[in-house]
């Protein structure tokens, strides 16, 4: 694993996000030895302090945040590895199988040894998502199911046949989980209490995606998720932009206006030969920015999702963050650190983008 940069990245500031948000430098870099190689998902532990992501090369990768290096690779030729996730133990994860069968695997990243199977899905997992305050997961699966568990039996709490349940994802309060099918182009809220009840709310997407995402027609969501707040749920795309809708009422607040498409598949797009990968958008801790790929190599988009509403309703950036140098990447994986102002992108490399200090600790003129 060869490093971009000799930097070392410290602990990244805690600075409010909208002061230091437009400088984000990437100042850590890692290349990976293989010029054919991917990542494909990336995560951060619940201190921040850890990221750990999957390679296309059937490798975990995990990075020590607070000093900039890299920590640890673990193999994974036989099952395969993707949608890989922390649980709420820094040193064991759980993720998706790509080879053999699609079993979901938790995994001691201390020795490398599993701890337990989650057997059920009868196609490819297409999204994993840990509960934010308790030991459960959702995973979805190309099977049209969305199931629910729990790390400490092998035995699925819940399963939901929805056609084309692609995505899912846990409300901020752990309350709520949400369910995304382009097949339906609709978004479905159920009560987790009663996840076996019909969904309290459905979002109807199918003049949205008529009028901003017509060659998608839903095929291409990528990812789904809730911003910290509660306020917004954002559906991305491997299309032209994503959409910000309103957490309750569904309504579409911004559609995310980028320069060209992703170029990974999405879980409705089959027969794709492009790699897979987890979204390339995410929300800022504090709800008020949107950062991600811009559809090219020149670094990462930032939307102000609480600017002034446009009544078009389309949302360009208010700011494209440059890579450092001309070894350019494309940004094809983007989350934010939940802890720091920290973000990682990835699509070849790992870039770990903090506050420039030289740019915005300068006194005003």
């Amino acid at each position: 694993m060869a490093a971009g940069s000799d930097e070392a990245t410290q602990a990244p500031p805690r600075e409010r996000v909208k002061d230091v948000v437009q400088y984000l430098r990437a100042v850590k870099r890692f290349w990976p030895d293989g010029s054919r190689t991917h990542v494909t998902s990336l995560d951060f532990d619940d201190t921040g302090e850890l990221a750990i992501l999957s390679r296309s090369d059937d490798t975990i990768q995990i990075y020590n945040i607070k000093e900039g290096k890299h920590a640890k690779e673990l193999k994974s030729q036989k099952y395969g590895v993707d949608l890989v996730r922390f649980s709420h133990h820094s040193q064991s994860i759980i993720h998706a199988s790509t080879k053999i069968d699609d079993t979901i695997r938790y995994l001691s990243t201390h020795d490398n040894s599993y701890m337990r199977y989650f057997r059920g899905h009868e196609g490819r997992v297409t999204s994993l998502s840990m509960c934010p305050s308790k030991d459960e997961f959702l995973s979805c699966s190309e099977d049209g199911t969305m199931r629910l568990w729990s790390i400490q039996s092998q035995n699925a709490k819940g399963v939901l046949k929805l056609h084309g349940a692609h995505l899912g994802a846990y409300d901020p309060s752990a309350s709520v989980i949400a369910c995304a099918s382009g097949l339906t182009q609709s978004i479905l809220l159920y009560d987790l209490r009663n996840f076996d009840k019909q969904p309290f709310a459905t979002f109807d997407l199918d003049s949205m995606i008529s009028r901003f995402d017509p060659s998608g027609a839903g095929r291409n969501w990528t990812s789904l998720s809730f911003s910290n707040d509660g306020k917004s749920i954002m559906l991305g795309t491997s299309g032209a932009g994503h959409f910000v809708l309103d957490g309750f009422e569904g309504s579409l607040r911004h559609f995310l206006k980028r320069r060209g498409p992703s170029q990974r598949r999405a879980p409705g797009e089959l027969g794709s030969t492009a790699t897979p990968g987890q979204g390339d958008v995410c929300f800022s801790p504090d709800g008020q920015f949107v950062l991600g790929g811009s559809g090219s190599d020149d670094g990462v988009s930032v939307w102000d999702i609480r600017g002034a509403d446009d009544p078009e309703r389309e949302l360009k950036p208010v700011a494209q963050l440059p890579f450092p140098d001309a070894k350019k990447d494309r940004v094809e994986i983007a989350v934010y650190n939940p802890r720091f102002n920290m973000l990682c992108t990835a699509d070849r490399a790992v870039s770990m983008w903090v506050p420039d200090k030289e740019l915005y600790g300068k006194p005003s003129s």
